[in-house]
């Protein structure tokens, strides 16, 4: 990420933790969730696309921590997708992602939508020879959007299901997983579906 990038980043998390701090009562309830999500569209498993030794894989994990009131929250999630692009032979690849995102729904009873925007880091990885290491890193400044909804069985466990889509602001050049040059520049985007189990406290 450049020097531009970081300081935009920075401000647009400032801002979005000043909104919520305001928004967000000091009784605010805590949401810790981990999650098993699923990646489609957009650049997930690209590079088979192309290519016949290439296995697609969907899977990702990651967690959400979230303080919320009655009406808005504010969360920080992260999350890891080994092989985004494709499992291929003799390489290696991921996307790992952390976002602040500002909520807005219902937070309080044992059903609880919401909706979601924010701001953050998507960090793509390309190695072309996992014996060698190496590779191309690379820190884009990016935004997700989204929703969900939180069930309670009990007052401090339940599940949430979520869907949400993250993309980068600028253009992200990747090494290309079949041949050694440069894929055209755009930017980096995909959907995201997840299931994790909430525990509230």
């Amino acid at each position: 990420m450049s020097a531009e990038g970081i300081v935009h980043y920075r401000l647009a998390t400032l801002t979005l933790a000043a909104l919520a701090a305001a928004a967000v009562p000091a009784s605010a309830d805590g949401f810790v969730t981990p999650y098993l999500g699923y990646n489609f569209g957009g650049d997930s498993g690209t590079s088979c696309q192309s290519l016949t030794n290439c296995e697609e894989k969907h899977l990702n994990f990651g967690a959400s921590f979230m303080s919320a009131g009655n009406a808005l929250a504010l969360e920080e999630e992260i999350g890891y997708a080994k092989n985004f692009f494709g499992s291929i032979p003799a390489t290696d690849n991921s996307v790992f992602t952390a976002m602040t995102n500002l909520m807005g729904g219902v937070f309080k009873g044992p059903v609880q939508p919401y909706v979601l925007a924010g701001v953050g880091l998507i960090r793509s990885h390309v190695s072309l020879n996992v014996i060698e290491g190496g590779g191309q890193t690379t820190n884009s400044f990016g935004w997700d959007v989204g929703g969900g909804i939180q069930g309670f069985f009990s007052r401090g466990v339940g599940i949430r299901g979520d869907l949400r889509h993250l993309r980068t602001f600028g253009d992200v050049s990747l090494l290309n997983l079949g041949v050694a040059d440069l894929r055209p520049s755009e930017s980096l985007g995909f959907w995201r579906g997840s299931v994790g189990i909430a525990f509230r406290f």
